[in-house]
């Protein structure tokens, strides 16, 4: 929402009244406080009348610096509020004659104390960006100056104007610097020129409406900033003012919070430590998951029919998922099987699980006033309020839904204890759908203010849920399932996109949905693989299989019919067994990944630009990614099987996993690819573990691992770790080059083999059965087909392949 109009006069209604120069600084034990007054103070008479700013300035951690801002502090701010991670830490503060400075490990922000009023941000001694002059505002209505001529013992002439006063922060943006994040948003990828409203609505993929809204943005310069409020929040990125990106909130108190870094990865990796880093998924969630679909038929000899042909076509399946028609019509939530579709269900899930298959079921948190949780939800107090004291409804999703309030804890426990019957049954895993549809003219348990509710529902949902599987089921077995997000829910994971459609053009725009959300904290992202709305075409069923199998989580599922391949064509079949099954050879090195998400707080799925911050062509690309340090994908997203893709410099050739062709960074390349394959490219300098399983996520995947070295440079040394799903490390390799001797140390048992590839060496193999090769050399030369392997200086002879 835009306030001013131009540069000159605010927009029709709203006064501006700018901070303008610091009056008096209060040193706190937890930082510093100023005082600003809205004008500049010549005399006595200007600190008569007209309103200041407070700004607060804190370190919750180290890298971090909070800027609260606020104008009356006489009421309690309600919640809910952002879990933050916060340290014992107390920022140093320097006063010298014409500045402050708050330093917070290699953060610091600096005030000037004299003159105009403006906070700049370094890392480093490298500026970020700044809180310029007439920068920080507070906005209230025009009749705002009448209020100063309110005779407080009669009625005034001009009403008294409060309720509406808000505040606005602009900072700057520097010329070349790119905008990323807010959320999953399927706009394009850089921020710049857009406005967007922190609000979760759910409509779809094909606008700038989002299911899972952020007020965090990073930059390209190695910083982010978060917005430290569930509520709304009105962003004008580099739009109304084209030198800033100008937030707003509606209260007399903005808290933002600046995290500084080396660079944009390592900006995101601080601000995941405040906001929370996720969890690692079991490794069961990495396989193929495959829906009922919604609106079709769930019936068991449905079902058992697409276990059949998923073996016969031997496409292994992970997950298989029962979307809202598990439940009765009408009755939604209720969390009782439809008997007369699903029969015994309790067999039914012990038939469908036998062969190690999990189990997810869907839910909302809305609840049917013919639900049985209707009325113990109503004689109990669990649902959500009006403020007559009547149970909110509504009939937009089910006639006469309710809503649980999570506020409540008792409401929280009753939810989680009747869903945990159905975990009960066999269910492993729930699909936590919607709850961006959520009223403000409501009154909540805790009292919490309904503005940020609505943003902040969602956590409080996905929490019970993720808390209730993680006690039932196991901390190693903890997941949802979920649509709806805030800052702070990557401790819940996994999420999806919302509601795509069978188009190339809505494929794209997941791809850009996805990277804009894994910029905003969250490292684990799946979309509807073929399109949820409509039906896609036998090409573009092919090509999204590639590209969801090449995700972090990959669910086949639709509105209307089913996606399962055979619907499609018999290619489609063969198709989606070759990605399902390449993903599984690759587990050992998405799993480290993973693990990689919870150490450092980085996207698995990633943009270029995280990972070639310096690349200038990697600033704008949304159509390929990185998928971990060193797979770049690039979807097909064209019927004629042609890719544009760009491959950055990085020292090396670049080598295409599936047909061994190399590429030269930085160039773009255009290619022609059959359905079997895509630019799925390998980094130079690469150690990639690869698990001799191919028939699902869950195996030993140490034992019989191949570790494939691409084009590792002279000096270069290299590590990969293999886990388990306990996270226990079973098997590290480290591979080192010096001039043409390789020096390879594995630890772990079982079988191992080596394969290098490249220029700066031969391509080869050699193979090693039992434990650990300490300190192993290998050598080799142009010409010669045999390396040698020594073990503690005795050289025995080993298998290789040239």
């Amino acid at each position: 929402m835009r306030y001013s109009d131009g540069a000159y006069k605010p927009a029709p209604g709203y006064r501006f009244h700018r901070a303008a120069e610091v009056y008096e600084i209060q040193e706190m034990d937890t930082g510093v406080r100023l005082f600003v007054p809205c004008v500049p103070v010549r005399g006595l008479g200007d600190t008569s009348y007209g309103p200041a700013i407070t700004v607060e300035l804190t370190a919750p951690r180290r890298d971090v610096i909070e800027v609260r801002a606020y104008h009356y502090n006489g009421k309690d701010e309600k919640g809910p509020f952002f879990t933050l991670h916060t340290e014992d830490f107390v920022p140093e503060i320097t006063r010298e004659e014409d500045t402050l400075t708050v330093q917070s490990g290699r953060l610091k922000a600096v005030v000037t104390t004299r003159g105009a009023y403006t906070l700049s941000f370094y890392y480093d001694g490298r500026f970020l960006t700044r809180s310029g002059e007439n920068s920080l505002s507070l906005i209230t209505d025009v009749d705002y100056e009448a209020d100063k001529w309110c005779d407080l013992n009669h009625r005034p002439a001009l009403p008294c104007h409060h309720t509406q006063n808000s505040m606005q922060q602009a900072l700057f943006v520097s010329i070349g610097e790119e905008l990323y994040g807010l959320g999953e948003r399927f706009t394009p990828l850089v921020r710049n020129g857009q406005q967007l409203d922190i609000w979760n609505r759910d409509s779809g993929t094909g606008y700038d409406h989002s299911y899972k809204s952020v007020p965090f943005y990073l930059s390209s310069r190695g910083y982010g900033v978060l917005v430290n409020t569930p509520g709304y929040v009105s962003f004008e990125v580099a739009s109304e003012s084209v030198r800033n990106v100008v937030f707003h909130v509606e209260s007399e108190t903005l808290s933002y919070l600046v995290t500084g870094g080396e660079d944009p990865k390592d900006a995101l990796s601080h601000y995941t430590e405040l906001t929370g880093r996720s969890p690692v998924p079991p490794a069961w969630s990495f396989g193929l998951w495959l829906s009922t679909s919604w609106q079709t038929d769930y019936s068991v000899d449905v079902v058992r029919e697409m276990f059949r042909k998923m073996k016969e076509y031997e496409i292994p399946l992970s997950v298989f998922h029962y979307d809202a028609g598990w439940m009765k019509p009408y009755h939604l939530c209720d969390f009782q099987w439809d008997r007369a579709i699903t029969g015994d269900p309790e067999a039914m899930l012990r038939e469908l699980k036998q062969d190690g298959t999990r189990i997810c079921v869907w839910i909302n948190p809305y609840v049917s006033q013919l639900s049985r949780l209707y009325d113990e939800g109503k004689k109990n107090g669990y649902l959500v309020k009006t403020k007559d004291g009547a149970v909110w409804q509504n009939d937009f999703w089910v006639t006469g839904m309710a809503l649980v309030d999570f506020t409540n804890p008792a409401a929280a426990d009753w939810y989680a204890r009747r869903l945990g019957e159905v975990l009960d049954m066999g269910v492993d895993v729930i699909k936590t759908d919607f709850a961006e549809r959520i009223p403000t003219e409501v009154v909540w348990y805790d009292g919490s203010d309904p503005g940020k509710m609505h943003n902040y529902y969602t956590y409080l949902y996905n929490r019970t849920i993720f808390n209730l599987i993680r006690e039932r089921k196991g901390e190693r077995n903890a997941m949802v399932f979920a649509r709806s997000a805030t800052a702070g829910s990557q401790i819940f994971p996994v999420h999806w996109g919302g509601d795509n459609t069978a188009t190339y053009e809505s494929m794209a725009e997941s791809l850009r949905g996805g990277l804009s959300f894994c910029q905003s904290g969250f490292g684990f992202w799946a979309h509807d693989i073929g399109g949820f709305s409509s039906t896609a075409t036998p090409d573009l069923y092919k090509r999204w299989a590639a590209f969801g199998l090449l995700s972090t989580h990959s669910r086949l599922h639709g509105e209307t019919t089913y996606r399962v391949p055979w619907a499609f064509d018999e290619e489609a079949c063969r198709v989606l067994s070759f990605f399902t099954r390449l993903k599984a050879s690759l587990m050992p090195y998405l799993f480290a990944g993973a693990v990689d998400v919870n150490r450092r707080g980085w996207p698995l799925m990633r943009a270029m630009m995280l990972e070639f911050p310096e690349d200038l062509n990697c600033r704008h690309l949304d159509r390929q990614y990185m998928l971990g340090d060193s797979l770049l994908v690039a979807p097909v997203f064209s019927e004629t099987g042609e890719v544009t893709f760009y491959v950055p410099e990085d020292g090396g050739l670049w080598t295409d996993l599936l047909s061994g062709k190399t590429y030269r960074g930085g160039a773009w390349y255009t290619q022609t690819y059959d359905y079997f394959s895509l630019p799925l490219l390998v980094r130079p300098d690469t150690l990639l573990p690869r698990g001799c399983g191919d028939n699902g996520p869950e195996y030993d995947y140490a034992d019989g691992v191949t570790l494939h070295l691409y084009e590792i440079r002279d000096g270069s040394m290299r590590v990969a770790e293999i886990f388990d799903n306990d996270l226990k490390v079973t098997r590290t390799a480290t591979v080192s080059r010096s001039g043409e001797k390789l020096y390879v140390q594995v630890t772990g048992r079982g079988r191992w083999q080596l394969m290098w590839h490249g220029h700066g060496c031969r391509s080869g193999q050699a193979e090693k059965s039992e434990q650990a090769i300490g300190g192993t050399l290998l050598r080799f030369a142009d010409g010669v087909t045999k390396a040698e392997i020594l073990e503690n200086a005795m050289e025995e002879e080993r298998s290789e392949r040239v």
